[in-house]
């Protein structure tokens, strides 16, 4: 079922390009975009496609709800890597937070943003597919670049497919490191580049690193991203192969990050 776009778009706004890229194809498209900055890292450059930003730390609900009833939002947006390690670092929490912390079963991604989406519903706010302003960023099926896997790299890279499928039916993460037909490192609330190091350091040169989907994915938020420091990441500790789900996964700076495996040797490919 299609959804009519209201000219007013809020953005919750993460880590990262994407929340960007975002705000300034909706910007050019004719929207008028506020957010919501629950990071410092892209604030500055939201501000030239925002016709406002708004700075709140994660764990300040009562601020945002307010927020947006005051701009009379009723669809937002987020997109932007949001890490779940600030639970575990004395994090500043309204009272909202902390009652909303408690109700929760689980605190794995899919958990949270399930009642931050019900939370907004109540509200009468419509929470939007992550991909609606940025399709042009969706990986295409195929090989990327220059470079293509040998036999044993693409048994590495179906192993992993594999792997980070299952392992994504338990919300654990969707990135897993492979090396000669062995799992070097699974993804957990470290993030893809922590994993990727992590893993290199057990198997050395030449891994394969695989990020795919959930299986049963909530494109309304978490849809899997890859971008320039992922391959700066690669390159730093010797990882040749990233393979990442066709149609399902957003490159950000898709020719920057192109020219950049070209140049050092990396596979890049769409499965």
């Amino acid at each position: 079922m299609s959804i009519v776009l209201d000219k007013k778009q809020c953005l919750i706004a993460g880590d990262g390009e994407l929340p960007v890229a975002m705000a300034e194809s909706a910007q050019k498209n004719g929207f008028d975009v506020v957010a919501i900055s629950l990071s410092s890292d892209n604030r500055n450059r939201l501000k030239k496609f925002c016709s406002k930003v708004y700075n709140f730390g994660p764990g300040e609900v009562l601020k945002i709800k307010q927020t947006l009833i005051d701009e009379k939002v009723t669809q937002v947006t987020f997109i932007g890597k949001v890490h779940k390690g600030l639970l575990l670092r004395r994090p500043k929490l309204d009272m909202e937070a902390i009652r909303l912390m408690k109700e929760a079963q689980r605190l794995n991604d899919d958990a949270v943003m399930l009642i931050i989406v019900d939370q907004l519903e109540q509200m009468g706010i419509t929470v939007l597919d992550q991909t609606i302003f940025i399709k042009n960023l969706m990986a295409p099926p195929g090989v990327l670049g220059e470079h293509e896997p040998d036999e044993d790299q693409s048994l590495d890279v179906e192993y992993g497919y594999w792997l980070a499928k299952e392992m994504g039916k338990l919300d654990v993460g969707q990135s897993v490191v492979i090396k000669n037909k062995m799992i070097m490192a699974v993804e957990a609330i470290e993030g893809t580049d922590k994993c990727i190091e992590r893993g290199c350091k057990l198997g050395g040169k030449g891994i394969t690193v695989v990020k795919v989907s959930k299986p049963t994915q909530d494109k309304r938020f978490d849809i899997p991203a890859i971008g320039l420091n992922t391959l700066k990441t690669m390159n730093r500790f010797g990882a040749k192969i990233l393979a990442i789900e066709a149609n399902e996964t957003i490159i950000v700076d898709q020719k920057k990050v192109i020219d950049y495996a070209n140049k050092k040797g990396i596979i890049v490919m769409a499965i």
